[in-house]
């Protein structure tokens, strides 16, 4: 019975995608979600996470964990329902996420235990101990693989840097290959050529999947610390910003255009609007030639997903998202950047 609802929902969009009374499709949506330090209370031998401890500086107790996911557990069942009412994100990316146990404490959350959602996770080198993870409901995505495959400094950088490395997971979605590749790429203090590294350790993968199976869909997704309009997405990536411009070994870029023309973003610094997370799809996800093809999953529209309270309503950082500290005060928040969702769709048979 459970199924036979979700297909019926999945099957709803008939005419806004494509204009034609004579076709159905099915809409995936896929997001994104920077969960900003969630830690659990107990220290991770080997990692520095003692600004997350009960007599840490945060003084990170039980009480503030279980607000914690409480409040992200309810943002990433409300993704995607704007246009999925009741089923949101068939997959998420996470990053910031401590390790296993953290994960197993936030699908235990009502909301995200209704719907199902299991989890992906391989602990990283990161000192801090923070990961990537991949939330996933399995009505909807398959997982046939993953692996963390590490970030390597080339031969001008530090040869003991340590940093997240790039979660991929690969499954089948819409009866499809499709393959997750899960980014938090270095900060902004490291320098662009950290960034850059990353963008071609990531592009090097892409490229590999595809060389083993042209059909794979590849969505690269995370909190790249840096914009669309940076080198590291738009040169080293080669992200573009229109669909036009996604030929063999780009990408395309949805929210370029959203940053560089709109002025939006997804996350607050002094007074201006980043855009560090973002989703980006391989050419055979992108209806570049017009023609409407929707028999195979294809690119349909991207979204900033907000709601009221995630957001600050007063004070001096009215209209930004509301973070879980800001100047070492509790806020009871949410996450200091905004989530992102690409909707899929694909022609039922």
């Amino acid at each position: 019975m459970k199924k036979l609802s979700l297909f019926f929902v999945l099957s709803l969009l008939l005419v806004t995608v494509c204009g034609n009374a004579q076709k159905k499709y099915s809409v995936y949506a896929v997001g994104f979600y920077n969960q900003e330090n969630l830690f659990d209370t107990c220290h991770d031998a080997g990692k520095n996470d003692n600004e997350f401890l009960p007599n840490g500086s945060y003084r990170w107790n039980g009480m503030k964990y279980t607000h914690k996911l409480r409040n992200m557990a309810r943002v990433l069942a409300d993704m995607g329902t704007d246009v999925l009412p009741g089923v949101g994100c068939a997959v998420i990316g996470l990053s910031e996420v401590e390790n296993s146990k953290v994960l197993d404490d936030l699908t235990a959350q009502a909301p995200l235990r209704a719907r199902g959602y299991k989890y992906v996770h391989i602990e990283g080198p990161d000192s801090r101990g923070i990961d990537c993870a991949m939330l996933y409901n399995p009505a909807l995505f398959t997982v046939k693989d993953s692996r963390l495959l590490p970030y390597v400094p080339d031969g001008s950088m530090k040869s003991d840097f340590k940093t997240r490395g790039f979660l991929t997971v690969s499954g089948e979605m819409a009866g499809e290959p499709v393959t997750v590749i899960v980014c938090h790429w270095p900060s902004r203090f490291s320098g662009s050529a950290y960034r850059e590294r990353a963008a071609l350790l990531v592009r090097d993968i892409k490229d590999s999947l595809l060389r083993a199976d042209p059909a794979v869909k590849v969505l690269v997704m995370g909190d790249m610390n840096d914009d669309p309009t940076n080198k590291s997405m738009k040169d080293v990536l080669k992200a573009k910003a229109d669909v036009k411009d996604v030929k063999e070994g780009c990408m395309y870029n949805p929210w370029y255009n959203m940053l560089a023309n709109d002025g939006v973003g997804t996350l607050a610094y002094q007074g201006s609007w980043n855009l560090f997370d973002q989703i980006v799809l391989t050419p055979n996800l992108v209806d570049a030639d017009g023609r409407k093809d929707y028999s195979t999953l294809k690119y349909w529209k991207n979204q900033i997903f907000r709601r009221s309270y995630m957001m600050n309503t007063e004070g001096r950082y009215k209209g930004t998202p509301k973070r879980t500290h800001a100047s070492g005060i509790w806020l009871d928040g949410y996450s200091d950047h905004l989530p992102v969702v690409v909707y899929l769709v694909k022609e039922q048979k």
